[in-house]
Formats: structure tokens, sequence, C-alpha cells
């Protein structure tokens, strides 16, 4: 099935490199032209980074004469999407010059030899010096060291609250929990007394993918009570098992859908529950608290897929607070998209200047504006213009102080689906929390080796 699934795919890729004129024999990868892929989104209809791309490529053609950028979009789900780049970076034939990542994926194809390190060109450029050390690290390869990508942009999460169903439901505003039990007694509160409304959303099961695990999953367990309940201990470089921690978010999720104060459970566990959360039953005003991204807000704006000129009367923004109020009281997951040079690209000087090109002050603020996304330069991170361009991108800035980065190395994809198959059972109550525990720890000893697991800290 996965060889059918593969040889699919290289169709795929192969017929949009050849629409796109980019074919291996074509002009793209010549010592003056490089291709550029990036991924656009099924259920993006506004297309912002192909047309800031596009505007990028002219302003760079013109102060570059002679030289030719070619942007080539792919058009897939998520998971698609790494599947399609890492078939065509396999092949000189077919490698872009210039690729945009998630960076939890890097160091799966940094294993795979798929990607160029770039220190020499890093150390040359002082505008390095600028980017935020975390997302310098999540752009990096923890077993040798070195800088395979240049950060994009990266994201916190928090939670997204109705001011006005709040209030309705006798909630006090400007609303800020404490522990997760406040949570949910706000939830329970809604579930009473706002009838057809849902009292919150927390992403879950397979269907989501990452987003089930990041903004649902790990937003409860790096907030969890033990100091060792993550999901990997960098110290001892072990996967953790048993930990009370994750059998506590697994908790939470169960609670959610078993006291029915989530989604319903088929819009839940479907393939568009984050569109549906963003562009319908926020907007009309269905759906209370959402435990989401600081980019929800992209939804909405005029250049957005839904405008709704009332969001930010409407909504307002909480942090996620730890399991019990512990310090430091607050938890946030980040993530983010970075530009890599594949290890067979044609041209990976020219691709590097059109990094720098992309990634200076100016254009990083613009870009960061645009998308409403959170900067990983700390000086547009300290831009008044940035800061006020869209009203939550103060406060989802300032989470950056209490965020945490996924495990980047090349087992994360196969943990990640295994959370997701455990969150799942507990949501449709085919299983309890102990044994969807049971099972992932079974199924992360399958993935990462039983040697390479470690008994949790309490």
């Amino acid at each position: 099935m996965r060889k059918k699934l593969l040889a699919a795919l290289a169709i795929t890729v192969a017929t949009t490199l050849s629409a796109a004129g980019c074919g291996g024999s074509g002009a793209a990868g010549g010592g003056n032209s490089i291709k550029v892929v990036y991924w656009q989104h099924l259920d993006q209809n506004d297309k912002k980074q192909q047309k800031f791309l596009t505007s990028m490529k002219a302003s760079f053609e013109k102060a570059h004469p002679g030289k030719k950028i070619e942007i080539v979009p792919v058009t897939a789900s998520e998971n698609d999407y790494y599947t399609k780049i890492q078939l065509m970076m396999r092949s000189p034939s077919t490698a872009p010059d210039l690729v945009y990542e998630d960076t939890a994926l890097i160091n799966s194809d940094i294993a795979s030899g798929y990607l160029k390190p770039i220190d020499e060109y890093v150390a040359k450029w002082a505008d390095w010096d600028k980017f935020a050390k975390a997302a310098k690290e999540a752009s990096s390869s923890p077993t040798d060291g070195k800088t395979y990508a240049v950060p994009d942009d990266t994201d916190t999460r928090g939670i997204w609250y109705n001011q006005k169903l709040l209030e309705k439901a006798g909630v006090k505003t400007p609303w800020q929990p404490k522990t997760w039990e406040d949570i949910l007694d706000v939830a329970r509160t809604v579930k009473k007394k706002l009838p057809g409304v849902t009292p919150m959303n927390l992403y879950t099961g397979q269907a989501g993918g990452e987003q089930s695990v990041m903004q649902g999953f790990e937003m409860l367990l790096y907030g969890t009570e033990g100091a060792g309940d993550s999901l990997y201990d960098t110290k001892t470089k072990k996967w953790i098992t048993g930990s009370q921690g994750f059998k506590d978010a697994l908790q939470f999720v169960h609670t959610v859908y078993g006291e029915n104060l989530g989604l319903s459970r088929s819009t839940a566990l479907g393939a568009n529950a984050g569109t549906e959360v963003g562009t319908k039953l926020m907007p009309e005003n269905k759906i209370a608290l959402n435990i989401d991204g600081s980019w929800m807000a992209n939804n909405w704006l005029e250049t957005g897929p839904h405008p709704w000129p009332e969001w930010s009367r409407t909504m307002a923004s909480a942090a996620m607070p730890t399991q019990n109020g512990q310090a430091p009281g607050k938890v946030s997951m980040s993530g983010g998209w970075a530009w890599s040079i594949p290890a067979k690209a044609k041209n990976p000087d020219l691709a590097w200047q059109f990094i720098k090109s992309l990634k200076n002050r100016a254009n990083s603020t613009r870009w960061n504006i645009i998308e409403s996304t959170t900067a990983v330069r700390t000086d547009v991170a300290a831009d008044p213009k940035y800061l006020s361009a869209t009203p939550t991108n103060k406060f989802f800035t300032g989470l950056v102080k209490y965020t945490h980065f996924r495990p980047a190395l090349p087992k994360y994809p196969q943990v990640s689906n295994a959370i997701t198959k455990a969150m799942e059972s507990v949501t449709t109550g085919q299983s309890s929390v102990a044994d969807a525990a049971r099972t992932y720890d079974q199924d992360l000893a399958t993935a990462v080796g039983s040697d390479n697991t470690a008994q949790g800290s309490r």
C-alpha cells in the first residue's frame, strides 16, 4: 500500500513540476535561476503567501538582472505536502533550490540526507544575530549541531474566547483561567446556560494530525505537574513512557468529550475541524472557548477566507494555564516554518541570496504582518508597526516566554501519530485513559525502539 501511495505521489509531483515548467531539464536549476517550492493550503483561497513570494520574486529579479526565481506552489494536505517535498528532494532532477518546511520535520529530512547545512552562509550574515535563539535551535540538528534552515515565522497557542458569550453566561471578562479546572468550570457553565453553543473546542483524533497533537494534547502535557512530564528527555535522550502527565492530559480530553463539552464527535474527528471552527462556528458565535493558535485572526481579516469585522470586539485571548496553577502558571507551544536548501539543489548560492532577501528586517516585518504570525527576528518582535498590525499580536508574542517546542527528531512524526491514536480512543470512549496510555507506550516502543524509551518521573 505504501509503495502504491509513493508511486501515486511521485506522479503527482512530476505533474506539478511539469505544469510549472520546472522539470529537471528545464530552465530552472541553471546558474542564473532557482526553483522555490512552498505549501499552498487546500482551504486557503486568499493565496497570501503566493502573492508575497511573487512580489519578492519581482523585486529580487529587478535588483539582480539576469537572475530568475520560479515560484512553485504545491497544493495538498499538510501530510501529503511533507511526502511530496521529500519525493522531490530525493532526485537531482526534481529537487528544488529552496523549500518551505515545518521545523518539526527538518530533522527527519536531515537524517534522510535531503538538506544542505548552511553554516558557511549564516556565519557571514550579520542578520543571523537578530534571530531568536529558540527559533535558531528549531532549525538546527541536535545530532551534529549544524544549521539547516532559516526560520520564517513561529507561533504560539492560547485560549480564544468569545467575550459576549461568556458575559451572557454570567462569566466575568476579561477572563484568565488559573487551572484546567477553571476552564472546565466555564465550559460547564456555558453548556448549562447557553443551549446550542459549543462550550469549547479541543482538537483531537487522527484526522487532525499535528493540529490535534499541538493545539490539543501538547498544550496539556507540557503544563502538567511533573517536571519530567514531556515527550522526550533531552538529558537521557530517551522518549518517555508511563508518564502521569500523559495520563492527566488524556483524562482532560476524556472529560471534554465524555461530558459533551466539545464539538460533536463527528465534527471533532473530521479532517476539516479546523476550517469548520475558524471560518464558521466562531464567526457565527457558536463556540465559547477555543484552544488554538496565534494565527486564528487570519480567518477573519479583510483578506481572510471569512471576513468578520466584529471579531476584534467579540473575541479575546487568555493564556493556557498550567494544570494546577503551578509555576510558571502559563504554557504555550510553538512551531513554525523555515526555508531550507536541499542537498541536491542545483544553485544553492543563488538560493541563499534569495533567503537573505526574504528574511531581512523589512521583508520579515512585512510577512509577519501579512500572515499575522509571531516574529522570529527580535527586532521585528519589538517593532511597534508589527505589534499594532493585528490586535492580538502583542498578546501572542508575549507568550513566547512560556512556550515549548516539539522534539525536533526524525521519529517525532511517528510519535505524533501514536498520540492522535490515543486521543481518538478516549474521545470516542473506545478505551479508558489507562488503556489508551498503555497502548501509546507500546506504539512508542515500536516506533522508536524500546531501548530508546524510559519511564516517566511520576
